[in-house]
């Protein structure tokens, strides 16, 4: 088969990675800006290489014209999440999505791996719209916690290195390691609800500061009196100073009342 044609080929697959990215991201951000927390920290995504394409071909002896029907990873999504239990939250997601169809699951979580691999893994049915026309296609998204992706990658890299022949040795520190990695998996799920009620707490001290400086800026440019201007200022840096966040909470309220009052002004 030409590299031209490959190329053709792939396309709607690369269409497919771009798009659920992009759908998966649009859920930190949104959580986010509610000031929620969000079960994905970062989701990343990737298109399988001509030539890897081919290897597991002929590693599973599948012919060129059925490797579309019979390699599901093809297009490939990695959703990355802090905690154990956020997995399951993003499996319901997925599973109750319309954009796309679950074709099959696989708990290697529940059911690790000999090597110690540990992932969530569906395949799902998506369809693209191209300038060649629509398609459907399989998609494969892994599921993992951030210390199960730092195994995995690393074990990747050896497996490409040994050529699927990792020394006994390094094959036993390995498996020693993804216990290891599953054990801080373990320990960050303790006390998970107080890590959540420290990020949730960052974000909303951070959105509040945004929106002073937005309110300030705003005032910069439809108060006449700049000394008033200058005064707000002064005393948003001395409560930013003291680090007292309901007292930053109560001047960014007053803040918009004196914008949305500056804006009825303005409206007369």
């Amino acid at each position: 088969m030409e590299i031209q044609l490959w190329r053709q080929i792939l396309i709607p697959y690369q269409q497919a990675v771009e798009e659920l990215k992009v759908k998966f991201a649009s859920i930190v951000h949104e959580n986010r800006r509610l000031g929620q927390y969000s079960p994905i920290e970062y989701v990343t995504g990737r298109v399988k290489k001509i030539s890897n394409i081919l290897e597991k071909a002929k590693k599973k002896n599948i012919p060129l014209n059925e490797i579309e029907a019979k390699i599901e990873d093809i297009a490939g999504i990695r959703i990355l999440c802090q905690f154990v239990e956020d997995i399951d939250k993003v499996v319901a997601i997925i599973r109750s999505r319309k954009d796309m169809e679950i074709k099959d699951e696989i708990d290697y979580i529940s059911n690790t791996k000999k090597s110690g691999y540990r992932s969530y893994h569906m395949i799902v049915y998506y369809d693209v719209h191209t300038a060649l026309g629509a398609k459907r296609i399989k998609a494969e998204i892994q599921i993992r916690t951030l210390s199960m992706n730092f195994w995995a990658t690393i074990e990747h890299s050896l497996q490409y290195k040994y050529e699927h022949n990792i020394p006994e040795e390094i094959q036993k520190r390995l498996t020693n390691a993804a216990e290891a990695a599953f054990k801080l998996d373990q320990e960050m799920s303790i006390i998970r609800n107080e890590i959540i009620k420290a990020q949730n707490l960052f974000q909303l001290k951070s959105s509040v500061i945004a929106d002073i400086l937005n309110n300030i800026q705003n005032l910069h440019k439809v108060c006449d009196d700049i000394k008033e201007v200058e005064h707000i200022q002064e005393e948003f840096y001395d409560l930013w100073d003291k680090g007292n966040f309901e007292q930053l909470d109560k001047f960014n309220k007053r803040l918009d009342m004196l914008a949305a009052g500056y804006k009825a002004q303005s409206l007369i």
